[in-house]
């Protein structure tokens, strides 16, 4: 089962296009819902009102699952809804209901955040297993979202799970749509699933995204040098790891290089 939801968990939306991507691009057929009453605070996730065929229709706040067919051989179980306000235990234990119905082995939560991170390099994605973080240096401790709730629930029941967490770049300073992490979530999905997911129209949607990325910081000097510093930060970082391996006399030369360049900064 793959999860994402609408809300705190869903910076730019990222993680719950990777669902809506899968569903409009695959064979997919609507399962089942979670619509209780209890769960959503209708002031916040505010029911929507349509006109359908001359009649009025209502559409409450509700998560929905959907079986999709990735490919021959792989149908995933999808859910994909608002952050509840209320009952998350309960809403949990309903989420599991249906993983169990559907004969899920592993559940893989979805979500995206701000964070400092250049856009001009491969968007960051902290991945754990079982909520052991991949990388020690990337656990997470803090606030938590429904996510974290449902992967922690999913544990104790005995589920394999997995959380792919995606940085959309914070200096950015907008709430729309970012369809590169949205691609970059997809592709580590695939990795995670063995297989590879249709992108469509993402990988250009992406392209696009770069080139007003790189027009904004171009008009903007001042987030042109926090880029600079992102962006060795970022370099820093990753050959830091490349040779965490390498012996105390290369670790020694990285942090020096380190403390130079931060000397060099305002």
């Amino acid at each position: 089962m793959v999860a994402a939801f609408d809300g705190w968990n869903d910076a730019c939306q990222s993680a719950t296009n990777v669902i809506r991507h899968l569903v409009s691009r695959c064979r997919s057929l609507e399962v089942g819902h979670i619509n209780k009453d209890g769960f959503y605070d209708y002031q916040t996730a505010r029911p929507m009102q349509c006109t359908v065929q001359g009649s009025r229709c209502i559409l409450w706040p509700q998560t929905a699952f959907y079986d999709i067919e990735v490919n021959e051989n792989l149908h995933i179980l999808a859910q994909l809804g608002p952050e509840p306000n209320y009952l998350w235990l309960e809403y949990c234990k309903e989420s599991l209901r249906f993983a169990e119905q559907y004969d899920v082995e592993r559940i893989i939560t979805l979500g995206s955040m701000l964070a400092e991170c250049p856009h001009t390099r491969s968007l960051p994605v902290d991945i754990s297993n079982s909520g052991v973080a991949q990388d020690p240096d990337s656990a997470y401790n803090g606030p938590i979202g429904i996510t974290h709730a449902l992967d922690a629930m999913a544990v104790e029941q005995g589920f394999d799970t997995i959380s792919l967490w995606v940085s959309v770049p914070q200096y950015l300073g907008s709430n729309d749509p970012c369809p590169q992490a949205t691609l970059t979530l997809l592709e580590k999905l695939g990795e995670t699933l063995g297989v590879n997911p249709p992108t469509g129209t993402l990988e250009n949607k992406a392209e696009q995204w770069r080139s007003r990325c790189d027009i904004i910081v171009r008009n903007n000097a001042d987030l042109g040098r926090f880029l600079v510093q992102l962006e060795h930060e970022h370099d820093m970082h990753e050959q830091a790891k490349e040779l965490s391996s390498s012996g105390a006399p290369m670790a020694e030369q990285l942090v020096q290089e380190a403390e130079a360049f931060l000397r060099d900064q305002d």
